[in-house]
């Protein structure tokens, strides 16, 4: 089995304000929970024995967040051709979508808070369930998602959480709290590495002092920011994608880590989510208003979501997907292996769900660019 390195979340750091201030246009406020399909919106009629051999679909996705072979596959058992972009980052594909340009995108996958965004932009085919029968796959718990209850918009493709992934022959006690990356004990004092991306750069903080990882309030975010700048001189790097090749070396003893990509599968190295608490976050799949293959892109997604399928996922990028078919076929050695798969989904739910925050996403923007730039 391969894990790709794929940066699913690392954003440009040339565009990163300029795309949080494009998102928040696009996201208005988000309460809570997220907004349903925006009010008013035509729903379309779509036909459950439309002839799918007369559509086509261009889908975009991370690189390596899918099988190569999806294409032939799609042809060989839905009859239609397949066209898959590329984007690196939830940023990149945000461009694309909203530049007011036809793309002729029809799916694109992208992580729930963007989803979100993008719903409250208008821009997504509310989800028609009948021409989605492998939805009945989904863990009830999939349904509970703070930025999508219900699934009405989007379909989510993975799931994980973050946390302290640590070399157990490298440091003297298990690190249990997100201030044991915030201040470490002396063995691992420039041996630590925190993330990048301005959510998960700040998360350690913001959990450590108990807040939410929704939190607007500029009052708690200058005590994160506080909290940040403590910690800087002890880290050994910001690092949202070789964390896992530093623990292997010895370089690092301990990284905030998405749990999929912390290597338990090598010798000593464990992942561990720490007693605050952490995130939840969700990848999806949604369907762009502007498709003209709708009942095509239905049936795309009805066909990841299939066992078989939406288990390749779990199997060779090492994120659990929230399909029990799916999961309950995986192979035993693999979860062994690689202790993050082994979470339930309850477990996963004790994470806070990140949503998209409107204009006050910009207030991460800022947050993480001031960290970075402290000298």
């Amino acid at each position: 089995m391969s894990r790709s390195r794929y940066t699913r979340r690392l954003p440009a750091a040339a565009v990163a304000a300029g795309l949080a201030l494009a998102l928040s246009a696009c996201g208005g406020e988000a309460a809570d929970t997220a907004a349903s399909p925006a009010s008013g919106a035509a729903v379309d009629q779509l036909d459950p024995n439309a002839d799918l051999s007369k559509q086509s679909l261009t889908v975009t996705v991370w690189d390596g967040y899918t099988p190569k072979e999806l294409p032939q596959e799609i042809k060989s058992k839905l009859k239609f051709d397949l066209k898959v972009t590329l984007h690196d980052t939830n940023e990149v594909a945000m461009a694309k979508l909203t530049s007011g340009a036809d793309t002729g995108i029809d799916v694109a996958f992208v992580s729930g808070q963007y989803a979100q965004a993008l719903n409250e932009a208008g821009l997504l085919e509310p989800l028609h369930p009948e021409l989605i029968p492998n939805l009945a796959n989904l863990y009830p718990e999939a349904k509970e998602l703070a930025y999508d209850k219900g699934n009405t918009f989007s379909v989510p493709y993975t799931w994980g959480t973050t946390g302290i992934c640590y070399r157990e022959d490298l440091v003297k006690a298990k690190p249990s709290s997100w201030n044991d990356i915030l201040d470490p004990p002396a063995e691992a004092k420039k041996k630590v590495t925190m993330m990048t991306t301005e959510r998960w750069l700040a998360l350690p903080a913001i959990k450590a002092l108990g807040y939410s990882v929704n939190t607007r309030s500029d009052e708690e975010l200058a005590k994160v920011k506080e909290k940040l700048l403590a910690a800087k001189p002890n880290l050994l790097a910001y690092d949202d994608t070789t964390f896992g090749d530093r623990l292997k070396s010895g370089e690092a003893v301990m990284v905030e880590a998405w749990d999929g990509w912390c290597p338990t599968s090598e010798k000593n190295i464990k992942f561990v989510v720490p007693e605050e608490g952490s995130d939840l976050w969700v990848d999806t799949m949604v369907i762009l208003k502007s498709s003209k293959n709708k009942e095509a892109a239905h049936a795309f997604i009805n066909h990841i979501l299939d066992p078989k399928v939406h288990g390749w996922a779990a199997s060779n990028i090492l994120y659990k997907v929230p399909n029990k078919a799916a999961m309950d076929i995986v192979d035993a050695d693999l979860k062994a292996q690689n202790t993050p798969l082994q979470m339930s989904p309850a477990d996963l739910l004790q994470g806070e769900s990140i949503i998209d925050l409107g204009e006050d996403s910009a207030k991460f923007t800022r947050l993480a660019t001031e960290v970075a730039a402290k000298q």
